[in-house]
């Protein structure tokens, strides 16, 4: 997990819970300011989505609110086209994931965190961008996906995380109208720019959209 500058690279392969700090790239002085300047044109054009604290994108899950340190206002998909799931592990535990994600230092959070008994906590809005991906343009594009467990331990990868995900997944597939195929459900390591390995060479990605598919209703 990382900070959401325009472009940066990180020396570390990172443990999530290892802290957050990363070193920030300065983006265009005029990407700046049309991220300034756009919540306020939505607002101004009449165009903003109400907005509920604590509403839920996927039902079932529970809201646990990441720090706005750690995410960016938007108005998904009408300023920024949604079409990618970035699947990520905390190298962690669920609740290592939602103690950092609160913590406006971290400078990091995703959308979703899933644990092993297939609970998942929302901590940010699919409306919003969250900082996940560690590439400003994939994070404005995707909706990222944390998963309890570590890398190199396959049993983390339960039966019950595997079905909860996909069914979240297949929502957010259904909702911006994309293919549930891995050119759009990808991982954290597939990022451009990234020097991370999560999920592992132990995610099994054959089972993961086999389940996917199935419960994608469209």
């Amino acid at each position: 997990m990382h900070v959401e500058p325009k472009t940066q690279r990180i020396s570390r392969r990172g443990l999530l819970i290892g802290g957050g700090a990363a070193v920030v790239a300065a983006g265009a002085a005029g990407y700046a300011r049309r991220d300034d300047l756009l919540p306020w044109w939505y607002r101004a054009a009449g165009l903003e989505r109400p907005r509920t604290d604590g509403e839920l994108d996927h039902d079932g899950a529970e809201w646990v609110a990441a720090s706005s340190a750690n995410w960016r206002w938007a108005h998904r998909p009408a300023d920024y086209t949604v079409d990618r799931v970035v699947i990520h592990v905390v190298q962690g535990s669920y609740g290592d994931a939602l103690r950092v994600f609160r913590n406006p230092l971290h400078e990091a959070a995703a959308h979703y965190v899933v644990r092993k008994d297939g609970h998942i906590a929302q901590t940010v809005r699919e409306l919003d961008v969250a900082f996940h991906a560690g590439n400003r343009r994939f994070n404005e594009r995707s909706v990222g996906i944390e998963h309890e467990g570590y890398v190199d331990r396959p049993g983390d990868f339960t039966d019950a995380m595997y079905r909860a995900s996909a069914v979240l997944t297949a929502g957010i597939c259904a909702r911006y109208d994309f293919p549930a195929d891995r050119d759009h459900i990808v991982a954290h390591s597939q990022v451009p720019g990234t020097d991370h390995t999560d999920p592992g060479p132990h995610w099994d990605w054959d089972r993961y959209l086999k389940l996917v598919r199935a419960a994608d209703r469209r």
